[in-house]
């Protein structure tokens, strides 16, 4: 068994996907409902006992001052690649911390804080089963291990959501891998996740973190962000 002891939360991106709203809040920042997206991520590691917390931040980041004031444990990580690369460079910029860490998305809201608990087996994404079609990346796993992920999706697998755990061990071959494709390959169009499953996936044995659909929020596009808050349909009536 091991304990999660820090968490990386990403918090770096332009969030293009919720433009106009996006222009002049980091989509992390976006409040939905009353609560911004990333204060949701915050409480939820702070019930969890987790306060070693690293945001990693890019566009817009002097709007994240203020969370290192108000959370205690909280660092921010600047991510200067933001803008011509992918998510690769923010774990990359904060490798340093992934061993036995949880890493999740600021652009999430999470529902059900047990779901970011800090005691788990093997590294690895929660996960939604799904017997529907779903163009998310999709995981097939026997005896509680990930044999295989089609970033294509399917149907009757294991949904692959932003929120995962690394052991020590798993975070120190992370860290190595990023380095190499980060550094040394060039490697910067990819997301972070590429690495352990696309990449060395022969090197990783990784479970999952089984949770529900209404545990967590995903806000992918303007459209569904409407859905969750009326407040925002005046941007759908706009374009």
């Amino acid at each position: 068994m091991s304990k999660i002891e820090r968490a990386i939360i990403m918090a770096a991106g332009l969030g293009n996907r919720l433009s106009p709203v996006t222009l002049t809040t980091p989509k992390p920042l976006i409040k939905v409902n009353g609560a911004r997206m990333i204060d949701t991520a915050i409480s939820a590691l702070h019930k969890n006992g987790i306060f070693e917390i690293y945001v990693v931040v890019g566009y817009m980041k002097e709007q994240f001052l203020s969370l290192e004031k108000d959370n205690p444990g909280l660092v921010l990580i600047d991510n200067p690649y933001y803008a011509e690369c992918n998510n690769i460079a923010s774990l990359y910029v904060a490798r340093d911390y992934i061993e036995n860490a949880i890493i999740m998305d600021g652009d999430q809201i999470i529902y059900n804080p047990e779901i970011l608990s800090a005691d788990f087996d093997y590294s690895g994404y929660c996960s939604v089963w799904t017997d529907e079609k779903t163009d998310e990346w999709l995981q097939t796993v026997e005896n509680g291990v990930v044999t295989s992920c089609s970033r294509n999706g399917g149907k009757k697998g294991w949904q692959l959501y932003s929120v995962s755990r690394w052991n020590a061990n798993d975070g120190k071959k992370l860290k190595r891998h990023l380095e190499i494709e980060f550094e040394e390959r060039k490697n910067r169009q990819i997301y972070w996740d590429d690495v352990a499953m696309f990449c060395y996936p022969e090197e990783y044995k990784l479970g999952i973190y089984p949770i529900s659909k209404e545990d967590i929020v995903e806000i992918d596009n303007l459209r569904e962000l409407a859905a969750l808050d009326p407040y925002y349909r005046k941007y759908l009536e706009e374009h």
